[in-house]
């Protein structure tokens, strides 16, 4: 601002008489001085006064520095603007006599020389105090921050169904944008996985994900590494943050002494690591606790604000959500692996000189129960039936079927029948239950003392025989029927070789079926199976299951049995 007048009397022009002066600022909002070239106080407004906490009399005719030192600084600058007439910016921090409390204030001057013909007569201040704006965009930005926290959060916690990996990605996330150390607490799915109880009061968790900044990764880890139970006393901050559902504040030496499991040794090495503070928040989903999350602070970074619990909680919340639907979706799980175990049993043993191994690999992980199944069922004189079928469709219904397949199989497996036989009644008897849903079967009685396999099928896919090397195996073809529950019929039984040491191997279409290549082409690659003499079946279960179904759409289920080598052997007779 450049004020003109006609003369500069005692160094201030005639324009600022008090009259003139008090019309033009007494009313600005804004705090202004008028300093003399010695840059004493000649005016000061209302807003000014205020904003020093000092009334008028106790600025005129003393220097601005003497009335707040904070302003000692800025003597250079003023004498800038006097020396050269340009107007200038400064930023000021201190204190005044205003201040309530003794917090840094931060005020934008704007200092302009006053002149009379040329010669500097003095220098107008106006000052503006935006140590609220300045707070107001440091609180906007933590809150954009958080804001930005909360919604990447959705993206990087619970990208799988898994409970550990959910937790392990809440603990990875929160450290160290939110917290120098994290722990991610849950209760144990099922009890008693520890045999010893915990005492009266104290609460069990797991330990399901432990994640420190930097070097305090490793060195956390002696605070209970994931996987073990921590037990929390009932005063411990960990316990009352669960029977309160509400976060807990809690100074880090606290925190650790309410934990029954920790020792005086721990809390001495949780000072020396310059862990401080801890913010404990519920884990809940639909009403109900799932486990606690624990956010340390160690030295150096700010204490945990009001902004800061608000965001735990939601964070805390939303991860909550996917927790839950983790452990539904393995409860869920469980569930359906007891019903597929209980459905798919593993066959006994027909005879102590016959080895039998099997396997199931579901071909979509979020459906665990399928139509394919396998059994052994031990015969008289020594022989056995095997069978291998494959219900059309997927989930509780085609296991069910199946179910009820197995059962009329094992219950026509007892007539002694041959394998095409026992397909025609199975068949006769599926349409006649009103089962509304097709299933392909392959049927194999061997007998260990003639050395013969008698193969029957009922739509499914051809046998693999593996002679003992250097022979190798033999996709055998047999006569194929229609499928089980069509009403058709049509059967016949093969007769196929089958001595001490040949592996007789059989499968479901998901083995070998691919998308856009044709079926014979992907059984003939199972030609190339081997098996040295002493090889194991589980061996050479393995081997299929790495080399042919790892790009499977379909459920698998494999079944290689063998007669055990030794002395010739002769069948028994009725009076033996």
């Amino acid at each position: 601002m450049l004020l003109q007048a006609d003369t500069c009397d005692e160094g201030m022009p005639s324009f600022f008489d008090p009259k003139t002066v008090a019309a033009l600022f007494d009313g600005n909002p804004a705090a202004v001085a008028v300093l003399d070239h010695e840059l004493r106080y000649t005016y000061v407004n209302p807003a000014l006064e205020r904003l020093n906490g000092l009334p008028a009399a106790a600025h005129i005719g003393r220097a601005f520095f003497q009335v707040l030192p904070a302003l000692h600084g800025q003597a250079a600058a003023l004498r800038e603007v006097l020396a050269d007439g340009k107007p200038r910016e400064e930023t000021i921090q201190g204190q005044n006599w205003a201040a309530a409390e003794p917090d840094r204030r931060i005020w934008r001057a704007t200092y302009s020389r006053l002149d009379t013909d040329g010669a500097a007569c003095g220098l107008m201040a106006i000052v503006v105090e935006i140590t609220d704006l300045t707070r107001q965009r440091e609180e906007l930005e933590e809150a954009r921050g958080h804001v930005a926290l909360l919604s990447a959060a959705a993206v990087r916690i619970g990208t799988t169904l898994d409970m550990d990996t959910t937790c392990r990605e809440l603990a990875v996330y929160v450290v160290p944008a939110f917290a120098d150390v994290a722990a991610v607490d849950v209760f144990p799915s099922e009890v008693g996985h520890s045999a010893r109880r915990p005492a009266p009061g104290v609460v069990r968790l797991r330990r399901a994900a432990l994640r420190g900044d930097g070097e305090l990764d490793e060195q956390a880890q002696r605070f209970g590494h994931p996987g073990e139970y921590v037990d929390f006393a009932a005063d411990s901050a960990v316990t009352r943050c669960l029977v309160k559902n509400e976060p807990v504040l809690d100074d880090w030496e606290n925190h650790l002494s309410g934990r029954s499991a920790y020792t005086a040794d721990r809390i001495t090495a949780s000072r020396a690591l310059g862990l401080r503070e801890a913010l404990i928040v519920p884990l809940t989903a639909r009403g109900r606790p799932l486990g606690a999350l624990t956010l340390i602070r160690a030295d150096g970074s700010p204490a945990f604000s009001d902004q800061d619990v608000a965001v735990a909680r939601e964070l805390a919340v939303r991860a909550g959500v996917d927790l839950d639907h983790a452990r539904r979706y393995d409860h869920e799980h469980s569930i359906a692996r007891e019903l597929q175990r209980s459905l798919l049993s593993e066959p006994r043993g027909p005879h102590p000189h016959v080895e039998i191994a099997t396997r199931y690999r579901p071909a979509d992980e979020g459906v665990l129960v399928g139509g394919d199944w396998f059994d052994v069922v031990p015969l008289q004189d020594g022989r056995h039936l095997k069978a291998m079928g494959d219900v059309m469709g997927h989930g509780v219904e085609a296991a069910v079927a199946m179910s009820q397949y197995r059962s009329l199989l094992r219950l026509l497996a007892g007539e002694d029948l041959p394998p095409h036989r026992i397909l025609e009644q199975l068949d006769a008897m599926v349409e006649r239950s009103g089962l509304d849903r097709a299933a392909t079967c392959l049927l194999a009685v061997v007998d260990r003392f003639g050395g013969v396999c008698e193969v029957a099928s009922a739509g499914h896919l051809p046998p693999v025989f593996i002679d003992p090397a250097p022979d190798g195996a033999r996709i055998v073809p047999v006569p194929v029927g229609p499928p089980l529950g069509t009403g058709f019929g049509g059967y016949a039984t093969a007769s196929v070789p089958c001595g001490p040491g040949t592996v007789l191997f059989m499968y479901t279409d998901g083995l070998v079926e691919r998308r856009g290549e044709d079926i014979d082409v992907s059984v003939g690659r199972l030609a190339s199976l081997t098996l040295p003499r002493s090889g194991r079946l589980e061996d050479l279960l393995d081997q299929v299951l790495d080399r042919f179904g790892e790009d499977a759409e379909d459920d698998i289920a494999v079944l290689a049995s063998r007669i055990r080598e030794g002395p010739p052997v002769v069948r028994p007779t009725p009076t033996e």
